[in-house]
């Protein structure tokens, strides 16, 4: 059973907030990059790939978004620092820009952080 989900705006929302996200097919792997994702500091973003480099695969950026689609099975994770190689949001989670407006992160429209400025320097 997963652990109690605390605040789901952490995560990535795939799945209604009333149903238990699906668990990743290999834990350890799903571990590897959370643990990447828990090093992202409050005010910073990382992109997929950038995520994928730090952990070994760097050609596996999707595989990193599908973990972090799932990552409420492993309980919170400020999955919300995470972007696209081009700045963009999640589609479809408006918290996500909540969640870093709150941290001090300016978007550059609706949709887009500025890399250059807010870049996790890893």
């Amino acid at each position: 059973m997963p652990p109690e989900i605390s605040n789901p705006k952490f995560c990535f929302p795939n799945f209604p907030i009333n149903k238990t996200p699906a668990r990743p097919k290999n834990d350890r792997l799903a571990f590897e990059i959370l643990s990447v994702v828990e090093e992202i500091p409050a005010g910073r973003v990382a992109t997929y790939g950038q995520i994928a480099r730090l952990i070994g695969r760097e050609k596996n950026a999707r595989l990193v978004g599908s973990v972090l689609a799932n990552a409420a099975y492993y309980g919170r994770y400020p999955c919300h620092r995470v972007v696209n190689a081009s700045g963009r949001l999640v589609p479809g989670w408006a918290e996500q820009a909540e969640l870093l407006r709150a941290e001090g992160v300016e978007l550059k429209d609706e949709n887009h952080v500025c890399l250059k400025r807010y870049l996790w320097d890893c």
